[in-house]
C-alpha cells in the first residue's frame, strides 16, 4: 500500500467529477431503518464508502464479535440496533475507536432497558451487548451538544420500542441537520416523528417498507469547491447533486460563495466557477462540523481571516481535528487559535513551497481537505488510502480533473 501521494501543481482545474459518492450519512441511516422495517424495502444508489459497506456487512452478521474498524457512525448505530434486536455480541474497532466516547449513548440505552457492559475501559468501546430486558421507561434525557449520532441512533430504534420514546434535550443542540435528516428518512419509512426544540417524541409504530434512492454526498462535494477556490481557473462539474438536500453540508454553497466560488445548477449538474472573495469570514459550524477542515485550508491558502465557532465535536472525530489542523496549517504559515471562545485562523504571508508533506492522522477528511493545495504548489499527502472511508475514488477524480499524481 502506498505511503504517500504527490499531487503536482495544476492551476487550471476542469472536468466532470465522475465518481462523486452517494451520501454516507443517508446510506447508513437507511440501512438501519430498512433492517427494522423488513427486507421488502429497496435502497438504491447506496454509498460505496467503507463505512457503508461495513454497515451492510455487520448489520446481518451473527458473529459474536463485530469489528467496525474506524467507522464511528457504524459503532453508534449498531450499538443501538443490536441492543434492541436480541443479538448478543461484542462491538469493537480500531485503537482510535476505543478512544472515542460512547458512554452517553450506552447510558441512555441502559435506561431504556438494554444490558450493556464495557469489556475494557468504562465509557468507551468495545461494548458487550447481552440483550434487552424489556422497556423500563419511555423517556430519556440527553445533552444536545454531543454527537448527533447518539441521538439519531436512539431515534431510529424508537418506533420498535413497546412504549416508543421521548428524547429530551439538555442545552444547545448541535448538528441539528443530521437529526432532521434522520427524522426525514424515518418519515419516508412511514414513521411519525414529532421534533421540537425541547426534544423528539416518537410513539410505538411499525415502519413501512419503501424504496429510497440515495443522493450524492455534499461532504464529498465540498472538496471540489476547494479546488475551484484555489485554482487560477476552474470549470468543475458535479453530477447528480441536488440543492434541495437532506444534508446539512449543502451550506458549503453559501460558505464558498464568500470564498470565491459560484455554484450554478443546470439540470442535475452543479457547475463551479470562480468569483471574487471576501477578506474575512465568520461561520458557525455547529450544524456542519465536517466542513471545518475544508474551509480552514481554503482560508489559509487564500489569505482570508477565518473566525469559526461550533467546533466542539472536532475533538472526538477520527482524530483530534483541532490539533491536527493547527499542526498542518502551520506548515503553510497559518495559525489556528482559540481566542475568547472563537477559533481564529490567521493566514501566513509567504508563498506555499513545493513538496510539503501533509500528515493525515488516519483521517479521511484531513487528506481531502489539504489535497486542493495542489492548485498552488506540488504537495504530498500521507496515506492516500485513508479516503476509502468516505470517498474511495477520490484520487481517480483528482486525476480526471487534470492533476498529475505519483504514488510512493
Amino acid at each position: 500500500m502506498s505511503s504517500s501521494i504527490t499531487l503536482y501543481k495544476t492551476n487550471r482545474i476542469s472536468g466532470v467529477v465522475s465518481n462523486l459518492p452517494s451520501s454516507k450519512s443517508i446510506s447508513n441511516r437507511a440501512i438501519i431503518i430498512k433492517a427494522l422495517a423488513g427486507k421488502a424495502s429497496q435502497l438504491l444508489n447506496l454509498s460505496d464508502a467503507n463505512d457503508t459497506q461495513l454497515m451492510l456487512k455487520l448489520i446481518e452478521s451473527t458473529n459474536p464479535v463485530l469489528d467496525v474498524e474506524d467507522a464511528g457512525t457504524t459503532m453508534r448505530f449498531l450499538t443501538a440496533f443490536k441492543s434492541v434486536t436480541g443479538m448478543p455480541c461484542v462491538i469493537t474497532g480500531t485503537e482510535r475507536m476505543k478512544q472515542r466516547p460512547i458512554k452517553i449513548l450506552v447510558d441512555a440505552l441502559r435506561t431504556i432497558g438494554a444490558q450493556i457492559e464495557y469489556p475494557e475501559q468504562d465509557g468507551y468501546p468495545p461494548v458487550k451487548i447481552q440483550g434487552f430486558s424489556g422497556q423500563k421507561t419511555r423517556e430519556v434525557t440527553i445533552r444536545g451538544d454531543v454527537s448527533s449520532q447518539y441521538i439519531s441512533a436512539l431515534m431510529m430504534i424508537a418506533p420498535t420500542l413497546p412504549q416508543g420514546l421521548l428524547i429530551r434535550f439538555v442545552g444547545k443542540v448541535t448538528s441539528r441537520p443530521y437529526l432532521e435528516m434522520t427524522a426525514a428518512l424515518m418519515r419516508q419509512f412511514g414513521a411519525f416523528v414529532d421534533f421540537s426544540d425541547a426534544g423528539i417524541n416518537i410513539p410505538h409504530q411499525n415502519y413501512r417498507p419503501t424504496t429510497i434512492t440515495v443522493e450524492s454526498d455534499w461532504s464529498a462535494a465540498s472538496y471540489w469547491f476547494s479546488f475551484a477556490a484555489l485554482a487560477d481557473q476552474a470549470e468543475i462539474t458535479l453530477p447528480k447533486i441536488t440543492l434541495e438536500s437532506l444534508q446539512g453540508d449543502r451550506v458549503i454553497v453559501d460558505i464558498m460563495k464568500q470564498l470565491g466560488v459560484h455554484a450554478e445548477l443546470k439540470g442535475t449538474d452543479l457547475l463551479l466557477n470562480k468569483i471574487s472573495h471576501a477578506t474575512e469570514i465568520s461561520w458557525d459550524f455547529t450544524d456542519c462540523p465536517d466542513l471545518a477542515q475544508t474551509v480552514a485550508v481554503v482560508c489559509a491558502a487564500k489569505g482570508i481571516i477565518g473566525k469559526f465557532t461550533g467546533l466542539e465535536s472536532l475533538r472526538i472525530k477520527e482524530t483530534d481535528r483541532i490539533k491536527a489542523l493547527q499542526t498542518e496549517l502551520a506548515k503553510i504559515g497559518a495559525t489556528f487559535e482559540d481566542q475568547a471562545g472563537k477559533w481564529v485562523l490567521t493566514p501566513g504571508s509567504a508563498e506555499i513551497k513545493n513538496g510539503i508533506l501533509f500528515n493525515t492522522y488516519l483521517d479521511h477528511r484531513m487528506a481531502m481537505a489539504f489535497a486542493p493545495l495542489a492548485a498552488l504548489a506540488d504537495v504530498v499527502i500521507e496515506d492516500p488510502a485513508v479516503t476509502r472511508k468516505s470517498y474511495p475514488k477520490f484520487w481517480d477524480d483528482v486525476r480526471l480533473t487534470g492533476i498529475k499524481t505519483k504514488l510512493s
